[in-house]
This record gives structure tokens, C-alpha cells and sequence, in this order.
């Protein structure tokens, strides 16, 4: 996987709206993992590209009518096959975080990548989604190498008591451990 101007080439496309400029200056210096299914629990269908994009059908399902006018946005999701879609650059802001801190600093969308799974927090994620994260991640890290391995958060982190994702099913051990170098394993 390679990024070119903010694009990952491997992954499929599907812009948003939902970004805007990041502040002058800003350096991208933080990956927040996060989950996301749509209707909640369900997998599979386009539900998720088109909420991030404007456009989902609220008479797809009756949970869809209270989220449709909502503006947000990650630049990458993850699907349960490892697919991964595209909505924003990296090097725009998403809209991902809300509400959030870290590190001491406000507003983590201002420097932050948001990366979706398609999931729950109490589904387990598939193999397919830690080895399509794994690469991604790398991916951003060699693109910002301030994106550390300690600089890899989840939004239950930065919007503790409002958010809960990536949740108990997530298994950060093994995420992180996928970003040591192979002689590390």
C-alpha cells in the first residue's frame, strides 16, 4: 500500500464532502481506530459509504432517518473482507473524532487520521480487518512518520464516557504487535 498526495493507490475511492482544510501548519501525528456498522449489528451493503457521503437512504432502514443529516466522515473503513475504502484525503481533515482530546490537545481531527472497522465493540474483528489495518497503518506511518506506534489510539481514548469504539473485541495486543518489525514477532 502506498499513499500518493493523501490517496492510498490500493484502496477504492469514495469522496466525501464531509472534510475541510486542516489548520495551517498542522502536522498529521495521530491514527484513531474506530468502529462502525450500519443498520447497527448488520455487515455487508453500502450503508456506510453512503452515510459518510451524504447520501444514505432513510427508508433503507428506520435507525438510517435519525442519522442521515449527520455530517462525518473517516478518510479510511475497513470492511469485514479487509476491502478498504477511501472517503478523504490525509491530508484533509476528516470528520471522525467529534469531541475529543489527547495528549493534552483539543480537537483530534485536527491531526489525526480516523480509520473505521466495520464492526461492534463486542464483535470480534476478522483476520482479514488486523492484516488490512496492519498494512494501512504502516502505510501512514512511513507517509507521517510522526504517526508512532504510541501515537495509535482508539476513540473510546480521545472521547472517554461519550465513545466506547473500537470496544472490548478489539485486540489491541495483537494490532500493535503486527507494527513491530517482522524480527520483533
Amino acid at each position: 500500500m502506498r499513499l500518493q498526495q493523501g490517496w492510498l493507490e490500493s484502496a477504492q475511492i469514495c469522496r466525501s464532502e464531509h472534510c475541510n482544510a486542516r489548520p495551517e501548519g498542522e502536522v498529521v501525528s495521530l491514527l484513531v481506530v474506530h468502529n462502525i456498522s450500519l443498520p447497527p449489528g448488520e455487515f455487508g451493503g453500502r450503508h456506510v459509504q453512503s452515510f459518510f457521503c451524504g447520501q444514505l437512504d432513510v427508508s433503507a432502514h428506520p435507525y438510517f432517518a435519525e442519522i442521515a443529516p449527520l455530517r462525518v466522515s473517516a478518510h479510511f473503513f475497513i470492511e469485514r473482507d479487509g476491502a478498504v475504502t477511501q472517503f478523504v484525503s490525509c491530508e484533509q481533515r476528516a470528520w471522525h473524532a467529534g469531541v475529543s482530546r489527547y495528549a493534552g490537545r483539543d480537537n483530534c481531527n485536527d491531526f489525526s487520521i480516523g480509520v473505521e472497522l466495520e464492526g461492534t465493540d463486542e464483535t470480534p474483528y476478522t483476520d482479514a480487518q488486523y492484516a488490512a489495518l496492519g498494512e494501512l497503518t504502516r502505510s501512514l506511518q512511513a507517509a507521517y512518520p510522526t504517526i508512532t506506534n504510541c501515537r495509535v489510539t482508539g476513540h473510546e481514548h480521545i472521547a472517554p464516557g461519550r465513545k466506547t469504539d473500537p470496544g472490548v473485541a478489539f485486540d489491541w495486543h495483537r494490532y500493535l504487535r503486527s507494527l513491530l518489525p517482522l524480527s520483533n514477532h
